[in-house]
């Protein structure tokens, strides 16, 4: 379970490991990133005990984790997916001291634009295959993704007889994408509760609640699907509203997680999606639902990502491993951490505290 598939060769040394993998993406043009961690968990008082998860990221043909090494003067260590959704999660401890807390990560992760083929997808959407087991997972509602009630009134009224699995996705990504907008009061990414959402009828969000609710309408549909959180690595070549860079290619990425979406069409397999992005665009740049730039996204990212961004796990509503304070999780896009048991705010890096860079390579 310990970095298994991590990568192809691995060193163990004196309070780090490093991790190196050959294997190059094929295809277009890759990107490149060198992305440093830095936490400094601090506290009021002087002698404190602290436990930290921080999410890792999952290694797919559009995204390589190339080199990842850390080091620190935690007690206790274990790398971990131990979980239901196999959320690869770096776990340190820290014995009761007056000591600082100090964790430092360094990963080299290389990208490349992921797109499903329009084609195939309607190919594979009117030949109607069964859905494979290993993706039923995530038809299942849970605590933040209900599949009754107001949500399955609103699929229906949505996808009312229909039977192809990508008409339906589709009318479900034109809804969401025109009913929902970016509500910048928000804090951080949002909490994603979909069914709260649709109950009180108030559509704004952040990208956890208006990705949550895509995916919660698609399942209550029939078609499986799920959140992908992660963070923002560096410039869109879309819009600034999606990811800057300064002109060496170095950004402070702290504050910018990110949650997409997939579905799952059989014969297709898992299509990326982006419907929270449509609403960002709009309020950034000051752009109505129907501009051509809007448009021009919103026919993209039903079926595409622009890899600036690398993806943590699936994982929703579950348990970390070792069991923290706070459990069922509700996701696991951002650090979490604990001092006596008491959970930090991850939505304030500078009070958890962590910093987060990028560094492009250019």
């Amino acid at each position: 379970m310990l970095r298994r598939d991590f990568l192809k060769t691995s060193m163990v040394t004196m309070g780090a490991i490093s991790l190196a993998s050959s294997e190059l993406l094929a295809g277009e043009k890759s990107r490149k990133f060198k992305v440093v961690l830095d936490f400094d968990i601090k506290y009021d008082e002087k002698n404190y005990e602290a436990k930290l998860w921080n999410p890792l990221p999952f290694n797919a043909e559009y995204q390589k984790v190339k080199f990842f090494k850390f080091d620190g003067n935690y007690d206790n260590y274990n790398i971990n997916r131990d979980n239901t959704y196999d959320a690869k999660t770096l776990f340190t401890s820290w014995k009761k001291s007056d000591k600082k807390k100090l964790l430092h990560i360094e990963m080299e992760i290389e990208t490349r634009y992921r797109e499903v083929s329009m084609k195939l997808i309607k190919k594979a959407s009117k030949e109607n295959l069964p859905l494979p087991e290993n993706v039923k997972l995530y038809l299942e509602p849970t605590e933040h993704i209900p599949t009754d009630g107001k949500i399955k009134e609103v699929a229906d009224k949505i996808t009312k007889n229909m039977t192809d699995r990508f008409e339906k996705v589709q009318a479900i990504y034109d809804w969401v994408t025109e009913t929902t907008f970016r509500d910048p009061k928000v804090l951080g990414c949002g909490i994603g509760d979909a069914g709260k959402m649709v109950e009180s009828g108030y559509f704004g969000g952040k990208c956890t609640d208006i990705s949550s609710l895509f995916v919660a309408i698609l399942r209550a549909a029939g078609i499986p699907s799920r959140e992908v959180f992660g963070i923002r690595l560096g410039k869109s070549e879309f819009s600034k509203a999606l990811g800057k860079s300064d002109a060496k290619g170095f950004a402070n990425i702290s504050t910018w997680q990110h949650c997409r979406a997939e579905y799952f069409i059989p014969g297709a397999g898992w299509i990326p999606s982006d419907p929270a992005d449509i609403t960002k665009l709009e309020l950034v740049e000051r752009l109505d639902y129907n501009d051509p730039k809007v448009k021009k996204l919103r026919a993209k990212y039903i079926n595409s990502w622009e890899m600036n961004w690398v993806g943590f796990n699936y994982a929703r509503d579950f348990e970390l491993s070792p069991k923290p304070t706070q459990f069922p999780l509700n996701m696991l896009g951002y650090p979490y951490g604990e001092i006596d048991d008491e959970v930090l705010n991850y939505y304030n890096p500078k009070t958890f505290s962590f910093n987060f860079t990028s560094q492009e390579e250019l």
